[in-house]
Order: structure tokens, then sequence, then C-alpha cells
């Protein structure tokens, strides 16, 4: 089940003869009262029911009793407005159990508390099967204010006991139930009706909200980000302060009859135009240039990602909330804008698994996005320089263990409508890495070296991983992971070192395959520049200096212990 209440209002009347009406698309029927403060308050009936305006007039009036006694002292937006909705999946509730969740839900916010006779006036209509309506005036018979604080938090807190006393189903929860402001603004009833009519399956509210994160997932900076929208086929309007200063924003569709306009804040609250602007003021489109004997090296913004995707279940472990936020953010728009860059057949399922982590991404934590620099500066750039299939899976094998942290940080937090989304997101991200690592991994194993090379590196992997090395030798990713090897050989990196660095930065003992754990390891840091023969005889010589085949700062960058790390063993399968 799920509660709504809406922002106080002043007009008992108005409330009331909308709820007994028809509805904007007649979905209205058989309105009536199931429960009251008053057992014997006077129906007013459907609105074509003789003498209803003359009922619902006499209602109005009997609930506003106390108002128009308390006078000036009455609260500003004395009218409470409470819905009640049952899932798409429940049963058919009846007009007494809708009366007991009425009663319930009146006396655990504080309007009308159980055996209170100076409890607030309320009334629980009904005009449709699956929810009911419940219509307050918040003056209490000793004409003080109820004690309603927090009656949000109070109703869903209710609702979840009513589900399990009812054998409702039980709608998971997270922190956006407790403050009633969740990321995604839900559409309405008569959004959906609209969608419905026009043959669409996703409501306005929501294809532009797509389209929105999609636009702020490509822009480096606010003009880009407006263009995009344009491109993308939106209506645009911005305003602007007699300073000259951007005020905000609003979109609308481009085929839908007359043009319904929605702000950012409407369609999410991250959307607003003061969040796009501190993410997009946050946003390094750096190159990570280094220096080598034959000039500039640029690494692929696509491994730049992958680098700084791993670390993040680390900063989720261990950051505080507002660096952890902005790790999810970030992380969310990687996920938008993956589809543009994948095959055609991965689009759809990787769309879905950006919808789906839209959900697990949102807590109350309000973001710090300087923490999330090198995740952002690699998504900008990645626009430039179109991915292979080697350098998409390996970003998305990045993507799963991203998603395993945030579904256990939120478990810790029993967030219940998190865990549920990560766990929606996992199942799409572990179907596109299914359909494109074999080419991947088949392409990479075209490259193999010869068969006294890979004997060579199979002594090494014995030498490094003893404990591993059988299983390996067995996988169907071990000639893959001898071609990673020796690509990194050829760029002048010590395979022992790599490997080695490889194995420590991720545990191996549960690992589906551990060749393939290696090889997108060992793909990235061969990427990266290989110290000169000053810097290993230097490696070598102190104990105190990492033996990697890249430099001691990178090694440095990445958590301290394979332990922190999720494991692939835990990925729906």
């Amino acid at each position: 089940m799920i509660a709504n209440i809406v922002k106080p209002g002043n007009n008992t009347y108005g409330v009331l003869a909308y709820l007994f009406d028809k509805g904007r698309a007649n979905e209205h029927t058989d309105q009536h009262i199931v429960a009251s403060w008053d057992d014997f308050v006077l129906d007013p009936g459907p609105y074509d029911s003789p003498g209803h305006k003359q009922r619902l007039g006499q209602l109005s009036k009997a609930l506003d009793l106390r108002v128009e006694q308390a006078g000036d002292k009455a609260p500003e937006g004395h009218v409470w407005h409470c819905s009640v909705r049952a899932a798409p999946e429940d049963r058919l509730l009846t007009d007494a159990e809708w009366a007991t969740i009425a009663k319930r839900m009146v006396h655990a916010t504080g309007i009308a508390p159980e055996g209170d006779p100076d409890g607030c006036r309320w009334v629980a209509v009904r005009h449709a099967d699956d929810h009911i309506h419940i219509v307050a005036t918040k003056v209490r018979g000793d004409l003080r204010p109820p004690r309603n604080w927090n009656d949000y938090h109070r109703a869903m807190a209710e609702l979840a006991e009513i589900e399990e006393d009812f054998g409702l189903t039980q709608v998971p929860r997270g922190p956006e139930a407790a403050t009633g402001t969740p990321a995604a603004k839900r559409p309405t009833r008569a959004e959906q009706e609209k969608a419905k009519r026009l043959g669409h399956h996703k409501t306005a509210r929501e294809r532009l909200r797509h389209t929105v994160r999609i636009a702020l997932s490509h822009a480096k900076d606010l003009d880009e980000f407006f263009n995009l929208l344009a491109d993308a086929g939106l209506q645009v309007e911005t305003r602007t302060l007699p300073s000259g200063d951007l005020a905000g924003y609003k979109v609308a569709l481009p085929d839908d009859g007359t043009p319904i306009w929605y702000s950012g804040s409407s369609l999410a609250t991250d959307l607003s135009l003061p969040q796009i602007q501190q993410r997009l003021a946050a946003t390094e489109a750096h190159t990570a240039t280094a220096a080598s004997p034959g000039g500039h090296y640029r690494r692929s913004p696509w491994h730049q990602a992958t680098a700084a995707a791993e670390r993040i279940p680390h900063h989720l472990d261990h950051a505080d909330d507002s660096a952890a936020q902005a790790h999810l953010t970030v992380f969310s728009e990687v996920l938008y804008a993956l589809p543009a860059h994948a095959p055609v057949h991965l689009k759809a399922e990787l769309h879905r698994a950006a919808v789906a982590f839209e959900h697990a991404a949102h807590t109350r934590a309000h973001a710090d996005h300087q923490h999330a620099r090198a995740l952002r500066g690699a998504l900008k750039a990645m626009r430039y320089q179109p991915a292979d299939h080697t350098g998409l899976a390996m970003l998305l094998d990045a993507a799963i263990l991203v998603v395993l942290a945030a579904q256990r940080r939120s478990a810790l937090h029993h967030h219940d409508r998190q865990v549920a989304a990560a766990r929606q997101t996992l199942i799409h991200l572990q179907a596109a890495y299914d359909q494109i690592a074999p080419s991947s991994l088949a392409v990479l194993a075209e490259r193999r070296p010869s068969d006294g090379t890979v004997h060579r590196y199979a002594r090494t992997l014995h030498e490094v991983l003893p404990s591993h090395s059988g299983q390996i030798l067995t996988e169907a990713a071990w000639p893959a992971l001898a071609a990673a090897l020796a690509a990194a050989e050829a760029a002048g990196h010590n395979p022992a070192a790599v490997l080695r660095q490889a194995a420590q930065q991720r545990s191996l003992s549960d690992a589906t395959s551990a060749s393939e754990v290696l090889v997108w390891r060992i793909q990235r840091l061969g990427d990266r520049h290989a110290p000169g023969p000053g810097a290993r005889a230097a490696q070598a010589r102190s104990p105190h200096i990492p033996r990697v085949g890249s430099t001691a700062q990178a090694t440095a960058a990445t958590p301290p212990t394979s332990t922190q790390m999720p494991s692939r063993t835990h990925r729906p399968r």
C-alpha cells in the first residue's frame, strides 16, 4: 500500500466536490463514505444523485465547524488530505476493511487518536476499487491543532503493519518514504490515463525524465545540456531573473498535443536547475595524460571509467554519506549513458538497468559532487571515443560490482526499496554482460601468443597465484588471459607484476571465473604507462614499494584489501 499526503489547503468543500465528482476521465465510480469521525455523518452520494450538492454542503460545514469556532487560531492550511492505495496485485478490499484502514491511519498520524473524544473531524471516501481518500480538518475539539508532526513517516510505518495484518503485498520502503520526497516524482492517475489514450507505455513525465537524464549524462556544461534536450526533440524553455541569471527550466514533449510543461524539479528532485548546475560544475574533463619517453600518453576514457568505478565499492563502505551519494549519482549517469555506446541488441537491457538503478541510487544525503570528479570526467570523455566490445564488457564487469556494493549498503540501512531496485538492476546488467563478454573474450583469445609464451605465462601463474592457477588454466577464458598478459608485456609491463597487482585488487577465492576477473583488470592496467627500467629496479630493491607493473601511485589509489570488494559469485545467474 502507498499513502500520499498532499499539501495542506483551505477549501474543504472543493476537496469533497472533487472526490464525489466523476473524475477527470470518469474514473470515479460508486462514490461513498466508508468511515468518519461520526458514524451518523450524512453521505452526499454520487455527484448525479438528487440533493447531492445540498448534502455535500452540509458535510463540508460539519467538517469545518471547529475551524469556524477557532477563528483566527485555526491553522493555515487546515485541510489534511491523504490517499491510501492498494497494490495492483492485491485482492479487492471490502468497505469494512477500508474503514478499519482509515481509522488506523488517522490514529497513527495523530489526526484522530483512538479513544480521544477531541480528535479532528474526518471522513474516508471510496470512489474506486483500489483506494480511499481521507479528508480531515486540523482543529481538535479543544480548538488546538493536532499533533500530526512527521505524519508521512508514521503513515508509511502503519501501512507496513496493515499489509501484514491484512495479507496484502508488502511494498518495499526506503529513505524516500521517510521524507515523502522521492527522487523520481510519481505520475498522477490523469497522466497514466492520458498515456493509455495516446498509446504510450510510459507517461509524459517518465519519458521526459529519462530523456533529461540521458542528456545530463552526456553534457559537459549547461549550454550543451539544453542543446542536447533540443536535439532529442523536446520543447525547452528557460526562465531568467532580471539580473540575467538563469532561474529555472521546463520541458515538454513535441507529440503531446497542447504542450504540458514540466519543470526539472517536477520530474525528479535531483533534476532541478540548482542540482544540475552543481553536478556540471563538478565535471572534470581531464585527459589523464602522463609523460613518456616518446611524448604524451592518453589513456582510454573507458579504462578510466572502469578504474574509477572499481573504487566505488570502497567509497560506499568507508566514505561519509555525502561522498557516497556523489558516487552513486555519477554512477547512475554512467548507466544512462551506456545505451548510446552499446550494440543495438544491448540498448534496451542497459536502459532498463539505468531506470532500475535510479531508485537504488537515491538517498536522503546531500551529494558533494566533488568526490566523484574522476568518474564524471571519464564519462564526458567517453562521448568522443567509441567503445569496442572489450571496453564495454570491462566496464559492465565493474558496474556489477558497484551495484552489489550499493545493494549491501542499502541492506545495512534497512532500505528495502533500494535493495529491491539494486537487485533488479543486477538482473539487467548481468544479462547485458552475459551477451557481450563471450564475444569480447573470443576476440582477445584470437590474439593468443605462441605456445612457448603461453607455457611461460602458465609457469608465472603458478608462481604468483599457486592456489588459483589450477582452476584458471582449465577455464574457458584462459586463452584470453594469456593474450591480455602478452599485450601488457608488449607495452612494457612485467607479466608477473601486473598479474600480481590484478589479483591483489579483487578477491579470487569465490569468483565464478577467476580468469575473467583477471582479464578485465589486466586490460585496464596494461593501458597505463609502463614504468621504466630504473623504476622497475627500484621496485625490486625496495620491500616497501609494491611490486606492480604500473606506478605505485595507482596501487595506493586502490582499496587496501581485496576482501572489501564484492565478489562476482553474488551476481544473479
